[in-house]
């Protein structure tokens, strides 16, 4: 099965870049589609509420799913 993957080279509007053990993942968001979602990730982003915590499911090539402050003391990717 295939995803849709975006060519975040010609896509405009906000990032967010996530710091992992692994290398940075670059993540575009939509404020249009999507604005309360996206002012949500935002400010909990700059309160350092995702800081620390981990991916606790993992899609290879399709998602991954994680910021769940109760899960920072695992490591499991």
């Amino acid at each position: 099965m295939s995803y849709l993957q975006l060519d975040l080279e010609n896509v405009k509007g906000p990032r967010a870049v996530l710091k992992t053990n692994h290398g940075n993942i670059t993540i575009q968001l939509f404020p249009d589609q999507a604005p309360m979602t996206v002012e949500n990730f935002v400010r909990l982003a700059k309160k350092g509420y995702y800081n620390v915590t981990i991916f606790h499911r993992v899609i290879s090539d399709f998602m991954i799913q994680g910021g769940d402050p109760r899960r920072k003391r695992y490591r499991w990717y």
